[in-house]
């Protein structure tokens, strides 16, 4: 299928996770997608709203419309951003009482997958090709979960690579304690619910656990790191965009 679709990298995987990008990448032109990075992409504004700030989000929407116009699909390998973008980006507009930039969302917005939902339901693909051959276990991270309900998506595209040893994560819908903004504001809370995520991830006997955002893998990755569990931890893409070619 040629579809032309654009990266939203979102700034987190820009800043500290530039490899899961690149993963979607080579993953979507593998799958026969053109695809583009527009340069002037910039935060979808989700930390601004989060923490009551929604006026201080408008020139984040404005600058993501902007930047994600005309395109067919818009791919981002994280649920809290597309989250954000097909949740509040709406709300935002409305606040700024602006009717182009209300058109803008509207156009935009319903064009904007978590990318196991853009490779499931646009593309028609579980089985892309991927080798994996480690054991593994998957983080259904509350975003994509809750607000987003891929649901079943990241398993179904899990279960058909090759080699891989897909395990069940006990007790997988219990939240990893990150949030964004509420790992700072409730320091104690968040670590004691991380340290609970990775007791879950270290039962499971899996080599690698794998999520969806970064920014969960961050958190439960750095109390794993410092228990020296020996467990790493990776994002779906990466998984997914693993050949035998390339080093798992």
């Amino acid at each position: 299928m040629n579809v032309r679709v654009a990266l939203f990298a979102t700034c987190y995987n820009d800043l500290m996770w530039p490899e899961t990008p690149k993963a979607v990448v080579r993953l979507l032109r593998r799958l026969g997608c053109e695809v583009d990075f527009p340069v002037a992409q910039t935060c979808c504004g989700q930390p601004f709203t989060n923490t009551g700030y929604a006026g201080e989000a408008i020139p984040a929407v404005r600058a993501f419309t902007a930047a994600f116009a005309g395109y067919d699909a818009v791919v981002a390998p994280s649920g809290s951003c597309v989250g954000s973008v097909r949740h509040q980006h709406r709300d935002i507009a409305a606040r700024a009482a602006d009717p182009r930039l209300q058109a803008a969302v509207d156009a935009v917005a319903p064009l904007v997958y978590e990318l196991s939902e853009f490779l499931v339901d646009v593309l028609g693909v579980t089985d892309v090709g991927a080798y994996f051959p480690h054991r593994v276990t998957y983080h259904p991270t509350c975003h994509s979960l809750r607000m987003l309900r891929v649901a079943d998506r990241p398993r179904r595209l899990l279960e058909a690579v090759r080699g891989i040893d897909l395990v069940d994560l006990p007790r997988a819908e219990q939240c990893c304690g990150f949030g964004g903004t509420f790992a700072v504001k409730n320091a104690d809370t968040s670590v004691a619910m991380g340290f609970d995520k990775a007791a879950a991830a270290h039962d499971s006997g899996a080599e690698v656990l794998v999520a969806g955002d970064n920014s969960c893998l961050a958190h439960i990755g750095g109390l794993l790191s410092r228990q020296r569990s020996g467990m790493r931890v990776m994002h779906l893409a990466e998984v997914l965009a693993s050949t035998e070619q390339a080093p798992a």
